[in-house]
């Protein structure tokens, strides 16, 4: 409102409306969209003091107000919708705020009685908060949904990386139905920086379009994991990653959903081959695996009796150091903590029961493949045959891996490095020998541990397998080296053995 000399009020000028009008339209952009600058902004348009409080009576923006308490109830109950009176030279104005989950109130104070102008830039900013406190809502409500998904997404990963394939079926049956009725399914890791996994993980969820289990990992900051079932998820992800640069695809070949675990350290091994091809895509390759090359009535056997001193523990609880033992010696224990969804300390504990039953030292790498290997039999080889195994002679480990077979796949993997004029060979079984520590390797090579970490990452590409990070792939390249004899087989305190030990 505007006002002529003899103090009569006029009606404000078209351009002034606008004026106001557009500014407080400007607080509706995505870039200003903030309660406590509306409120200031209402303070200064209308020469007063502003106050934003819930129905609890809390301050939420602007500044303290004295209010008559009966009227801001009435307005926050909703009974009325607005209220104005004088205190003294003061002149207040109420006006509800509706809000999706309460009412707030809206008060104005100013030494001037409220004209025309003044009530319409209440009434209209009134509005604006109330849009702003439901798009907030709505904002906070979708990110709570999210984090909620998410939660859940990890929760069936971790129920798969322990073979609870039931229990996994039964949480994604409620949310996602049909998501993990087929029996087969590959798993994708998508790697990145940190920083953009969360696009990443978004554009993964739309592409796949919630088909996938897409999970932002527990372990690598990196790294996003989808279990699929749909063969046409391989086609979305590589979409994806062509769109970004940077960023690899490592997948797995086709697996049952109880060996998640195995499908997993595939495609991680996979990603080793990815960083190195021009479309940085690589799918695992089902190579041949030492294991299948020994003779399975014989393995099974052996592994038997290595792990027969986990027998003596009740069912659920061998279950559970075999599971944790298995991710345990894919991952760190922080990061086998993170998958499992229990603490660093219970992994190591249980790991650590492992070692003394079987008289194993896990800081040694070649004690490691070897109960890898035992581990990775038990669960691919379980036929009903097991317990037959105790009625013959059990033949050693050394037996098993000097077989013409396993010497003669141990030797074409290994003599892939010769061709280097560095030493990469000798200095990949030193590095082994020393535990993977490049710094005592280095010790017994007379060179710089940096030469050492650098031997060992050249070696990666050409064995087609990740070394740095222990796991299947690191496991194989050992027993490799069993296989012909360059390093010394373990030695294991556990049960007496039925024959002689190889």
């Amino acid at each position: 409102m505007a006002a002529r000399k003899d103090g009569i009020p006029q009606p404000a000028a078209a351009g002034e409306q606008s004026g106001w009008a557009q500014e407080l339209l400007e607080h509706l952009r995505p870039a200003g969209r903030d309660v406590r600058r509306v409120v200031d902004w209402l303070a200064r348009t209308v020469h007063g003091s502003v106050a934003l409080r819930d129905d609890t009576g809390t301050l939420v923006a602007g500044t303290g107000l004295a209010l008559d308490e009966n009227l801001v109830a009435d307005v926050t109950s909703g009974r009325i919708a607005s209220a104005a009176w004088e205190d003294g030279e003061r002149h207040l104005r109420l006006v509800q705020v509706g809000h999706p989950s309460r009412t707030w109130a809206l008060a104005v104070s100013r030494d001037t009685p409220f004209d025309r102008h003044s009530a319409d830039v209440i009434t209209h900013t009134a509005q604006v908060i109330e849009l702003l406190l439901t798009a907030g809502e709505t904002t906070a409500a979708g990110q709570r949904l999210r984090r909620a998904s998410a939660d859940l997404r990890l929760a069936i990963l971790q129920l798969l990386m322990v073979e609870d394939t039931v229990a996994a079926r039964r949480v994604a049956a409620g949310l996602w139905p049909g998501l993990l009725e087929a029996d087969t399914a590959c798993v994708y890791v998508v790697e990145s920086e940190p920083a953009r996994r969360d696009r990443l993980a978004e554009e993964a969820l739309d592409s796949t379009e919630e088909e996938a289990l897409v999970v932002r990992c527990p372990a690598m900051d990196g790294h996003v994991i989808v279990v699929s079932p749909r063969e046409a998820t391989a086609g979305d992800l590589k979409s994806l990653v062509e769109r970004h640069p940077d960023t690899f695809l490592g997948g797995s070949v086709w697996q049952s959903l109880a060996r998640t675990a195995t499908a997993y350290g595939q495609a991680v091994s996979a990603l080793a081959v990815a960083r190195f091809r021009p479309d940085k895509t690589a799918v695992y390759a089902e190579r041949t695996h030492p294991e299948r090359l020994m003779d399975p009535t014989a393995l099974r056997g052996w592994t038997a009796r290595l792990l027969r001193p986990l027998d003596t523990v009740p069912h659920h609880t061998r279950a559970e150091l075999l599971a944790t033992t298995r991710l345990g010696l894919e991952f760190t224990a922080v990061n086998t903590a993170k998958i499992l969804g229990v603490s660093r300390n219970t992994v190591r504990a249980r790991m650590e029961r492992v070692e003394n039953m079987l008289g194993a030292d896990f800081d040694d790498l070649t004690a490691r493949a070897v109960v890898h290997l035992a581990l990775h039999t038990q669960f691919n080889l379980q036929d009903g045959q097991a317990g037959s195994a105790f009625e013959a002679p059990v033949p050693g480990l050394a037996h098993l891996v000097s077989g013409p077979a396993v010497r003669a796949w141990a030797g074409e993997l290994l003599e892939r490095l010769d061709p280097d004029a560095r030493p990469l060979r000798r200095t990949l079984r030193t590095w082994i020998a020393a535990g993977g520590n490049a710094e005592r390797a280095a010790q017994l090579l007379g060179v710089h541990a940096q030469t050492v970490r650098e031997h060992v990452r050249s070696a990666e590409p050409v064995l087609e397998r990740q070394l740095l990070a222990a796991g299947t792939d690191l496991y194989e390249v050992v027993l490799a080296h069993l296989a012909l004899g360059d390093l010394e087989t373990p030695v294991f305190a556990g049960p007496v053995p039925t024959s002689p030990p190889g």
